[in-house]
């Protein structure tokens, strides 16, 4: 009890250390000082004319920046020149230290250029139709600086209405670390001709300081990785070399040999939901492979992925944004069948802090080690030409981590957010302290009150989601090509709001009662029933994945559509998912229940929600380590979706050996104490405990 205490402690310990919510200039990803030190107009153009005298060094830094994107017409903006070839400069000076110094401008593609004793007009007649004509779908998309680029006229602005004329390019230029970009520019011909730029971010080499977060960050892992060693040491001696089967329990909490034996043991009591084991897996990848796709910052052909986006061939891509929903659905299933028959309503609201308490520690080791890696380690796992992506998940943790860990970053702190994908577990655990409302009449032992309880929750929640839909009048997706302006009050106001994500656990709450109900009985069905049951269930399920291609059309403008959409969508398929459990469940699954219920998903289900905290952290840090943008094909960014996963796998599998395992014995341990006769909430068959740190 001491043990835990002491570590949750030294979380939020570390948190305060890695930051705060003011984000102070010491728990910045990048040292500024660094770049505002080295600044020496003077020593820059002593440096720069050393450069024009030696060719080898002007080709380095020429050959390390400034040049045209490649892939233009298929809508790159975007060349990050060669990153590490410019930080690589270093020459040493008689007084001084030439370093290369990398950074990324913004010019705009509606200017002026000039190009002295050239007039384009007299070689050719310059015509943007042809190219607006290939582009105009880039205006539509209003995809700005990620996504076009074009071909500058030598001496007119672009009209207003041009699809060319937002857009901007991206470029890589090379220059002295004394030496700002408009000083080194300054003297090139790029001046004369009347380029104009923005300066995006610039970085040099050892920028991402050490701040006392990281050291403590080394540290309290050290400490586990000792007991750990110590621990199996300790536990295999025992075992191997004494003999003895009766070691004490405390000494071996943390052995890698019996947290590993335990954490592939699949064996499973009567009352285990085998085919939620499947589901959970699935639904997993469905997010691994979803955000293998939007993770990428720039892709080489952005023409060709909007093209492939919005056809059909992509149906399975655009609608895995519905698989949060079936995490929504099982979690509400699982609160109520592993309480139904356990506890009566009266013993649940008498053991309530238990109730809380145990959801709280069972996910709070893992969601803490996510929080902690990405405020401090996570900055120096690589290196890359935008690692800004990286710095930028860096500085959310830093600076809003307490949110995360209080499960309100939802509402206090959404923009920005530390652990992006945590905003699902601020729901979940929101609808879990809600949760209690409705399982005291469930609890109460009277299936009527029951029934009615969970009918009138259903319908008071939906009535209120569905006016609040229609008063607010939201797109239907984050991808609305019309309604740009719209995504972020859609983001913050719909997608990560509690009311209007509530209604898949709610549906998952009444399938849990159904399930918990018939538990050992035998519920007998028609076969028409079944063959009814799985094609309504069977359409339902194809019909929400069709429905995400239409809505992210260009032409799409339909505002009773969307807020039907939002409104029911995401319960109908909780619903279908509701019946295909219950099938399975019964005996009705037949070649479905056996591939859900394969050993295959055990260890990927229990590995879940690791998984699911540790993803996206890692997916930016891989490809903001990439050295130009990537081409975009189906086939390739699969090839990438195998090498995040099993990244992510293994991470997973690290961090639930090592941290979440031996913190649940201990948890196990701070909730011996309850009163005997009160069954604690939440126990439940193996395979559905881990379902309940589940994403």
């Amino acid at each position: 009890m001491l043990f835990i205490e002491s570590f949750f402690a030294i979380i939020v310990l570390v948190q305060f250390v890695c930051g705060d919510s003011d984000l102070n200039q010491h728990n910045r990803a990048f040292d500024q000082s660094i770049y505002e030190d080295a600044l020496d107009s003077v020593l820059c153009e002593e440096h720069l004319a050393y450069i024009q005298n030696d060719l080898l060094l002007t080709a380095q830094f020429i050959d390390s920046g400034l040049r045209a994107p490649r892939g233009i017409l298929e809508g790159n903006t975007v060349d990050l020149g060669n990153y590490h070839q410019c930080l690589s400069i270093n020459r040493q000076l008689e007084d001084s230290e030439l370093q290369g110094k990398y950074c990324l401008i913004k010019v705009p593609l509606n200017q002026n250029i000039e190009l002295p004793g050239l007039d384009l007009r007299k070689e050719k007649e310059w015509n943007l139709q042809d190219i607006s004509s290939r582009m105009n779908m880039f205006e539509e998309m209003n995809l700005g600086a990620k996504g076009l680029t074009g071909i500058v006229s030598n001496h007119s602005r672009l009209s207003p209405d041009s699809p060319l004329a937002s857009l901007e390019l991206m470029l890589a230029v090379c220059i002295p670390k004394t030496c700002t970009t408009e000083q080194a520019l300054a003297s090139s011909i790029l001046t004369e001709i009347g380029f104009q730029y923005e300066e995006e971010l610039c970085r040099l080499p050892n920028d991402k300081p050490w701040v006392p977060g990281d050291y403590v960050a080394l540290v309290l892992f050290s400490l586990i990785g000792f007991l750990t060693i110590v621990s199996t040491m300790y536990d295999v001696f025992g075992k191997f070399v004494k003999k003895n089967e009766f070691q004490k329990p405390n000494y071996i909490i943390f052995s890698l040999y019996t947290n590993c034996r335990r954490l592939l043991n699949f064996s499973s009591g009567p009352d285990a939901l085998h085919c939620l084991d499947g589901i959970r897996s699935l639904a997993m990848l469905w997010v691994l492979i979803g955000h293998t796709f939007s993770t990428v910052d720039f892709w080489s052909n952005p023409l060709v992925g909007m093209e492939w986006q919005l056809s059909l061939n992509a149906l399975w891509l655009v609608s895995a944004t519905i698989t949060v929903d079936t995490f929504f659905m099982l979690s509400g299933l699982l609160v109520v069948y592993t309480t139904v028959g356990k506890l009566s309503g009266i013993k649940l609201i008498k053991n309530i802090h238990l109730f809380y308490l145990n959801r709280l520690l069972r996910i709070f080791p893992v969601l803490a080690t996510g929080v902690l890696i990405e405020a401090s380690l996570l900055n120096h796992l690589s290196d890359g030409p935008y690692w800004v992506e990286v710095s930028n998940l860096v500085e959310r943790c830093r600076g809003s981590w307490w949110t995360t860990l209080l499960y309100i970053q939802n509402y206090y702190s959404p923009t920005p957010m530390c652990l992006g994908v945590g905003w699902y577990l601020a729901i979940d655990m929101q609808l879990h302290i809600l949760s209690p409302l409705v399982l005291f009449w469930v609890l109460n032992g009277k299936k009527t009150v029951a029934r009615v309880a969970l009918a009138v929750a259903f319908l008071l929640h939906l009535s209120a989601s569905t006016a609040y839909n229609f008063v607010m009048e939201f797109p239907s997706t984050t991808f609305h090509p019309g309604r740009t302006d719209d995504v972020m009050l859609y983001v913050k106001n719909y997608y990560i709001n509690t009311l209007t994500r509530a209604t898949p656990f709610m549906v998952g709450m009444i399938v849990g009662y159904i399930l918990a109900c018939s538990r050992g009985k035998k519920i007998r069905l028609s076969k028409p029933i079944v063959v009814l049951g799985w094609l309504c269930t069977a359409a339902l399920l194809l019909f929400v994945i069709y429905c995400s291609n239409p809505i992210i059309q260009p032409e799409w403008d339909n505002q009773i559509a969307d807020s039907l959409y939002n409104s029911f969508i995401r319960g109908t398929w909780a619903a279908a998912l509701g019946w295909l459990v219950f099938a399975c469940v019964h005996g009705y699954g037949g070649p479905v229940n056996w591939f859900l219920s394969l050993s295959l998903w055990k260890l990927p289900a229990r590995l879940s929600f690791a998984m699911y905290i540790l993803h996206f952290g890692l997916m930016v840090v891989v490809n903001s380590s990439a050295l130009a943008p990537r081409f975009f094909s189906v086939n390739s960014v699969m090839y990438t979706f195998l090498g995040h996963f099993c990244l992510v796998f293994m991470m997973s599998f690290v961090v639930v050996l090592f941290i979440d395992a031996p913190f649940s014995v201990l948890v196990k341990k701070v909730l011996s104490g309850v009163p005997k006769g009160a069954k604690k909430p939440m126990t439940e068959p193996e395979n559905t405990r881990e379902s309940n740190k589940q994403v």
